[in-house]
């Protein structure tokens, strides 16, 4: 009973330590989430408190500072209280794609939000522009002038393979004509043979004729 049993049990056994580590994984993230959430909102509340920033424009410029503080380039974003005026961030109604590229989410609204990006190491900040898309209060599309932008995939071909290439179509162009002249040479044989059998067998038909003459006559 045991061994007939043993292999039903070997997939319920995986079966739960696969929920139990998935639980964990989570149980792991969420505290981290729940940091970024509440830093998120903190800034959110600063802005709009102490800056008396709209909350989307507040919302945006957060996200941007978080967005900035992964990159490369900058260990935050600086935000003073002219970043939060009419000729540094606005809400436009939009109701059309955030943009043409990979997010054509369609939004409500766009806003657009400047800050100062801090350089790692120190050095002279950078003017930073955030854009962000909304459908009503949601964050649906993020867009920013990003000064370390992702690496392009370089062209392995060099000139010396694009020449091999024209070698090989050139070689090629010349084997079909060369094809071409046996075709042409094999019908002219065909036709050759054609005749020759067709003269032949006139000539047969001839000797047989002369040779049936002769017969009578003697």
């Amino acid at each position: 009973m045991d061994r007939t049993n043993a292999p039903r049990r070997l997939p319920r056994l995986i079966g739960r330590l696969a929920v139990w580590l998935a639980s964990a994984s989570l149980a792991c993230a969420l505290p981290a989430f729940a940091d970024q959430l509440g830093q998120h909102n903190d800034l959110v509340n600063k802005f709009i408190s102490d800056m008396h920033a709209d909350p989307l424009v507040a919302d945006c410029a957060a996200h941007g500072n978080f967005v900035a503080s992964t990159s490369t380039a900058f260990d935050h974003v600086e935000f003073p209280p002219s970043s939060f005026d009419s000729a540094h961030a606005a809400v436009t109604p939009w109701n059309d794609s955030f943009d043409e590229g990979k997010q054509k989410v369609k939004v409500d609204s766009i806003v657009t939000v400047e800050g100062l990006g801090i350089p790692q190491g120190g050095g002279d900040p950078s003017q930073l522009k955030f854009r962000c898309g909304y459908v009503g209060a949601q964050m649906l599309a993020f867009s920013w002038n990003d000064p370390v932008p992702p690496l392009r995939a370089h062209s392995t071909a060099s000139p010396g393979s694009q020449g091999a290439r024209g070698k090989h179509a050139a070689s090629g162009k010349g084997s079909k004509k060369n094809s071409g002249g046996k075709a042409k040479g094999g019908a002219t044989n065909k036709s050759g043979a054609k005749k020759s059998k067709s003269s032949g067998k006139a000539v047969t038909a001839k000797s047989s004729a002369k040779k049936s003459t002769a017969k009578k006559a003697h």
